[in-house]
């Protein structure tokens, strides 16, 4: 994270002190104990290394008053959604924090909890990265490194018309579970939903056992319909989404029950960190993962069409979140 300065451990200026505290914990070899400016790293023999990184900021990819165990641990996941969409396994990760001064004190430890928790989980662990301090909203930023066979890196630009279109999980969990943290949507009893807002599972083992079997393949952050449409134009063909076979956990399914335009939102709201793929025509998903199939590939323009529950064409508002 940052070379510590010359001098007693008791001397410490606050940075430093503060990364020995809290963040000594996570290093794993190659980090050096956080000692220095950087990492050194070996990787696998044989194996390509795969490179991803995504931010979080207060306010918009978390509410503030969520508890900082599940921030840290969102913040690792969502990283870990993108080494699933390529098949590749963690290795490691680099992190940046900015740090509002008001956080209450327990903050930074319980925040550090959540993440040591996950990397005992996904056996992966910190190299490094930098603390700094801001006036404005805690702003997270985390770079996560991979490995995959050479050659066997699921991509976003292999889907071929005739090839069929899956999802893993459940779909709209994400979305509606914001609402209910908001307080915009009741409750669900278990809270399922919430959960699945704040600590969403990235599917590492199925994006491994679908190298060599995948035409295309990614996350869904942004939305099931505008995600889809990348892997349309990756491809140069276009796609049909079949709504009623898009899978709904039921928490999600008693909610548009009673307010069936929430299904559009299930669409289109993102946050579920599932992975969306395309398989050669008569190939099944591998044994052991659950995917349902919600439609095919097309020849044509890089077009997504969504029929509704009767088989019309949906209208939707939007394809998915954007930030700009």
């Amino acid at each position: 994270m940052a070379e510590a300065a010359p001098g007693l451990p008791g001397d410490l200026p606050g940075e430093f002190a503060l990364i020995a505290r809290h963040f000594r914990r996570l290093a794993g070899p190659g980090a050096l104990d956080l000692a220095d400016d950087a990492a050194l790293l070996d990787p696998p023999p044989g194996r390509q290394l795969v490179l991803a990184a995504d931010a979080m900021v207060a306010g918009v990819h978390f509410l503030p008053d969520d508890p900082p165990e599940s921030i840290g641990r969102k913040l690792l996941r969502v990283n870990l959604s993108d080494l699933a969409a390529m098949g590749a396994a963690p290795l490691g990760y680099l992190m940046t924090t900015a740090l509002p001064k008001d956080l209450p004190p327990d903050w930074l430890g319980r925040f550090v909890d959540g993440l040591a928790a996950d990397q005992a989980e996904f056996g992966l662990s910190v190299l490094g990265g930098d603390t700094v301090g801001t006036p404005g909203p805690a702003s997270l930023s985390l770079t996560i490194l991979g490995t995959v066979a050479p050659g066997a890196a699921l991509r976003r630009d292999g889907a071929r018309p005739g090839d069929t279109l899956w999802v893993s999980g459940t779909v709209g969990d994400g979305a509606l579970g914001l609402r209910v943290l908001q307080g915009r949507l009741p409750a669900d009893a278990a809270g399922h939903l919430a959960r699945r807002y704040r600590l969403p599972e990235p599917r590492l083992a199925l994006g491994q056992a679908l190298g060599g079997l995948a035409r295309a393949a990614m996350d869904v952050s942004d939305g099931l319909v505008q995600d889809l449409g990348h892997l349309c134009r990756g491809g140069g063909c276009g796609a049909v989404l079949r709504a009623g076979a898009v899978p709904l956990s039921p928490a999600a399914r008693a909610l548009v029950a009673t307010d069936p335009a929430l299904l559009a939102l299930c669409l289109t709201g993102g946050d579920d960190y599932e992975l969306l793929f395309a398989l050669p025509p008569g190939a099944a998903p591998p044994p052991g993962h659950a995917a349902a199939r919600i439609g095919e590939f097309l020849a044509g323009p890089p077009v997504v069409r969504v029929l509704g529950l009767d088989g019309t064409e949906m209208e939707l508002p939007r394809g998915g979140w954007s930030h700009f």
